[in-house]
């Protein structure tokens, strides 16, 4: 008869955890989704030994999540650059971003945004110049959310093919 630990539960439990919040972590800014995920799938490979996912499973999620982390920043970069960003426009979409966690699903959408505008007038550019920035801030973002959304997913599909078959 197979018995599980009290310990064993609380593990998984705990990588489960990880997982979601890395998920989750994918779409709010501030939180490392894709280092949380690495990390909760880490753990559950630990729990058995690397018997169902092993170190060439476990590189492959790795270098996915790097793939991830590194898509989240160029993208952001790259569309505030290619518009002509200054440096206090790119503070201001992090900034932004921050704050816009406290004002939900708008906030995060706006924030950003908001913060590379308002980077851009205190760096003295035109009104037109500032919104045109944070709008290409704003989808380079997003660009970047996504990507990460789909690594992340990516990463999950991998894991729970070693885990089960």
């Amino acid at each position: 008869m197979l018995t599980v630990s009290a310990v064993h539960v609380a593990l998984w439990v705990l990588a489960l955890t990880l997982m979601g919040a890395g998920l989750i972590g994918t779409v709010i800014p501030g939180l490392p989704g894709v280092l949380l995920l690495y990390a909760g799938m880490w753990l559950g490979a630990w729990i058995d030994d690397f018997t169902r996912i092993g170190w060439r499973t476990l590189t492959l999620l790795g270098v996915l999540a790097a793939l991830a982390l590194l898509a989240d920043l160029l993208a952001s970069v790259l569309g505030a650059r290619r518009a002509g960003a200054s440096r206090l426009a790119l503070l201001g979409s992090v900034i932004g971003g921050v704050i816009g966690l406290f004002f939900g699903p708008l906030g995060l959408l706006l924030g950003p945004f908001a913060g590379a505008v308002v980077g851009e007038l205190a760096a003295r550019r035109p009104l037109g110049d500032a919104a045109r920035v944070g709008l290409a801030t704003w989808v380079g973002l997003m660009v970047g959310t996504l990507a990460k959304v789909a690594l992340a997913v990516t990463m999950l599909g991998v894991f729970l093919t070693g885990y089960w078959w």
